[in-house]
């Protein structure tokens, strides 16, 4: 940004921008888009009675899910957020415990190790990947604790830190590896949140997959949807057979007996769901297609743009590109609030990123490093829309 152009001038000349990509009329955040046999498969689950847990088309979805991700098992759920927590219990964190993960995410990241009494403890995030950074996570855990009967303890807290959850931001992959290797000389579980980045891979290698555990949403917001859903990834048979065991409420299997040998979840996901989410994971190659030329199209279309950059992906990430993001620069994040009214008043919905966690009122006490890259995005960030109707379906 200019010293000569006015916050007004801004706003308007990124409305003029985005014109050219979204067009006329009115562009949400990102609205689903059913193209294929979504109604066939939904109108198949009712007509069968079949549209609990255990219908048909809930096996039918996670099959399609290892196919995509590569990963063993994959268990569907409600939601990711109870995808989150289950993967949590399982990976043996306990009340009291400590968690560690990005400030910048989702509430979601830091709900799910409430849910499971563990106490969030955040760390900052890279400038590139918009993750988990490895080098600063290191910094913080050599500075931070020590290792007890080889175990990672917090030394201001004397709290266990038991697990690390890298999430993939806006679809784009972290440095998992480098995260993985930090963790295991830490003696940490590794925990991905992955909920935005289904259909993107990291060296080849499809997210949620490289811990012992990642999950998956399925939000009506995201790439693919099943309205609400989340599914737990793991290539560990054991962790999976409990995860299933877990989420349909610890239920000892009988013809008609109701034992239940430890306290459990409802959190399998329906037939209704499932058989919609089969129908969304079969077009799944071509949104992530379409989401990728969409990227290409903002890109040219803020060439030049002196006031910010198009997010895009690191070198050995293949993105699914769910959040399309615009990084103002440091002298025009002061506007950002004015930008984004303006913008939307426009009828482009664009919003900008989430409030860090650790300034929200449930975790403003809970422990973190220090986060100055992820301050700084957070003031800088705006999502634009993202939909994949916004670019035309590719040919052949």
């Amino acid at each position: 940004m200019t010293n000569t152009t006015s916050p007004a001038d801004l706003a308007d000349e990124i409305v003029q921008r985005l014109r050219t990509v979204v067009g006329p009329g009115r562009a949400h955040l990102h609205e689903p888009h059913f193209a294929g046999n979504e109604r066939d498969y939904v109108l198949e689950c009712i007509e069968s009675t079949f549209i609990s847990s255990v219908s048909p088309f809930v096996q039918r979805f996670e099959d399609l899910l290892r196919e995509i991700t590569g990963a063993e098992h994959a268990v569907a759920v409600v939601n990711g957020t109870a995808a989150l927590h289950l993967s949590l219990v399982l990976a043996g964190v306990e009340p009291g415990d400590e968690v560690l993960m990005p400030s910048l995410s989702f509430v979601a990241t830091a709900n799910a190790a409430a849910h499971a009494g563990a106490v969030p403890h955040f760390v900052d995030v890279d400038t590139r990947t918009l993750g988990l950074d490895p080098m600063a996570l290191r910094e913080h855990l050599e500075q931070s604790t020590s290792r007890v009967d080889g175990v990672c303890v917090n030394q201001d807290t004397g709290r266990v830190i038991r697990a690390v959850v890298p999430m993939h931001t806006f679809g784009h992959a972290v440095q998992v590896d480098a995260l993985v290797e930090v963790a295991d000389d830490f003696g940490l579980v590794v925990v991905e949140d992955a909920a935005e980045a289904l259909g993107t891979t990291y060296k080849g290698r499809h997210a949620g997959t490289f811990g012992a555990l990642g999950t998956l949403s399925f939000n009506g917001n995201k790439t693919v949807t099943t309205g609400g859903g989340g599914a737990i990834l793991t290539n560990d048979g054991a962790l999976a057979a409990r995860a299933r065991h877990l989420s349909t409420t610890a239920k000892v299997p009988h013809r008609w007996a109701f034992v239940h040998d430890s306290v459990g979840w409802n959190y399998r996901m329906p037939g209704l769901n499932a058989a919609l989410g089969c129908a969304q994971l079969e077009q799944l190659d071509g949104f992530v297609q379409r989401k990728r030329t969409l990227v290409d199209r903002y890109r040219s279309a803020f060439e030049g743009f002196s006031a910010g950059v198009i997010r895009e992906e690191e070198p050995e990430c293949h993105s699914n590109y769910w959040l399309q993001a615009l990084i103002l620069e440091p002298s025009a994040a002061l506007h950002r609030d004015m930008i984004l009214e303006e913008v939307n008043d426009a009828g482009l919905g664009v919003r900008p990123c989430w409030t860090l966690l650790h300034r929200l009122a449930p975790f403003s006490d809970a422990p973190r490093a220090s986060t100055p890259v992820s301050e700084s995005l957070e003031r800088r960030i705006i999502n634009l829309p993202s939909s994949v109707f916004l670019t035309p379906e590719p040919v052949g």
